[in-house]
């Protein structure tokens, strides 16, 4: 459900949410945070679907202030989404005018959950420094996104700069697979030291540069910077170490291989994260992410400016050609498609038949069988029979046996019963006896 509410104020707002309450249910309650999402008019409508699917997994109240046009006169156009149009949240739109855009904390604040977290999120330009800015002081985590920026490496040194504890960038977010990848690469053995790192990526992908920056902190060894094409995001990480390199290798941005010695090639899914899964990350904790504080301050001075051209790379035997790995990984799935096919059409094996209590097997589906179908039926027929004898066996030595043990209680039953006659005659003649006297 959507409410608009055209030059409105925040009082109104908040009598209108109140309404909402009493009479479609407890619609503000159970809310774990605010989510402030600051941006412009144009973008507001995709920033609002990627908090509305953060929210099913964080329940809040979703602020939206896109900032309009500066001239004219001061206007404040509020819409209120509710139950289907917002998730598992309630979302606030305010679309300020004139003045008002420059005073977004003033038209925010009324609107906060009490006693709750704030989180602020700029998805396209943020302030240079977001710690001081009228949203990001009130707010406990400031998410960014160095992608979205004009010069994404120019935006990294922005926030190196202005750091505080609590802000984030969704471009650091965007690693947690590599990192998580080429984590567990390095704790199987060999345990053995890193002599150098080489990553390739492309100019304009901030989350290049911070893979490498984390590498050359975590990992204390030189890094080089190879550039790729425009778009590609990260595409390659090579580890060397004594025994052999660690590659991990995305050539299509989709399918990534991960090379080891003395270990097959494996394959794994590593497709570009959406916007939306990064904010529901980001929203799992609201403190400090101090691993990404240590990569801004002391990683990205370590990988420096100096970037290589990747043909560069590959005549120093520090990178291995792309084109190679797509063709392996081609053919790896044109193989994998062909046993998928065979195992489609292979017929399983039927169950074994029951005869008599015996299992007899099936010869139809055997490889040794000489004569398929034939050979099978005469040894289901002549199974049958001969199960049926020893049927007929067994019940009549049952029988015989029956009858003898009958035979030998009666012969003893009639030997015992002159002796049993006889004690008893014995004992009345005591007890007539003793009567008389």
């Amino acid at each position: 459900m959507i409410i608009d509410l055209p030059s409105t104020s925040t009082s109104a707002i908040n009598k209108a949410l109140v309404d909402l309450r009493d009479s479609g249910g407890a619609v503000a309650l159970g809310r774990v945070l605010t989510l402030v999402v600051v941006t412009d008019d144009a973008h507001a409508e995709d920033a609002i679907e990627a908090a509305n699917e953060a929210s099913r997994e964080h329940p809040c109240r979703v602020l939206v202030l896109a900032r309009g046009n500066k001239r004219g006169a001061a206007r404040l156009d509020a819409q209120i989404r509710v139950g289907g149009d917002a998730g598992a949240s309630e979302v606030v739109v305010l679309r300020a005018y004139g003045p008002l855009v420059e005073h977004g904390q003033t038209t925010v604040v009324s609107l906060l959950l009490p006693d709750a977290p704030i989180v602020a999120w700029w998805p396209g330009a943020a302030p240079e420094d977001v710690a001081n800015d009228p949203i990001g002081r009130i707010a406990q985590r400031r998410i960014t996104d160095s992608a979205e920026a004009r010069d994404p490496r120019k935006a990294l040194e922005q926030r190196r700069a202005t750091y505080r504890a609590g802000d984030t960038d969704l471009a650091w977010t965007r690693l947690t697979n590599w990192r998580a990848l080429l984590a567990a690469a390095l704790d199987q053995p060999p345990f053995e030291r890193v002599t150098s790192i080489t990553v390739a990526g492309a100019p304009d992908s901030p989350s290049t540069e911070l893979l490498a920056a984390w590498l050359a902190v975590k990992l204390k060894a030189p890094v080089l910077r190879a550039r790729t094409k425009k778009g590609t995001g990260v595409q390659s990480v090579r580890l060397e170490r004594s025994s052999g390199p660690v590659e991990l290798v995305r050539p299509d941005q989709n399918v990534a291989t991960l090379t080891q010695p003395g270990q097959p090639d494996r394959r794994m899914a590593l497709a570009r994260r959406l916007v939306k899964d990064c904010l529901s990350e980001e929203l799992r904790r609201l403190d400090p992410d101090e691993v990404y504080g240590d990569v801004l301050r002391e990683g990205l001075p370590k990988v420096g400016t100096k970037v290589v051209t990747v043909r560069t790379a590959q005549a120093q035997g520090r990178l291995r050609p792309p084109a190679e790995t797509a063709r392996e990984q081609a053919a790896a799935e044109v193989e994998s498609a062909r046993v998928s096919r065979a195992m489609k059409r292979a017929k399983p094996g039927e169950p074994a038949e029951r005869v008599g209590g015996t299992a007899v097997p099936n010869d139809e589906h055997s490889e040794n069988a000489p004569d398929r179908g034939t050979a099978s039926t005469g040894a289901v027929a002549s199974a049958r029979p001969a199960a049926a004898g020893r049927g007929a066996a067994a019940k009549k030595s049952a029988a015989s046996g029956t009858r003898t043990a009958r035979t030998t209680t009666a012969k003893a039953a009639t030997k015992a019963a002159p002796a049993k006659r006889a004690a008893a005659g014995r004992t009345a003649r005591r007890t007539t006896g003793g009567s008389s006297s």
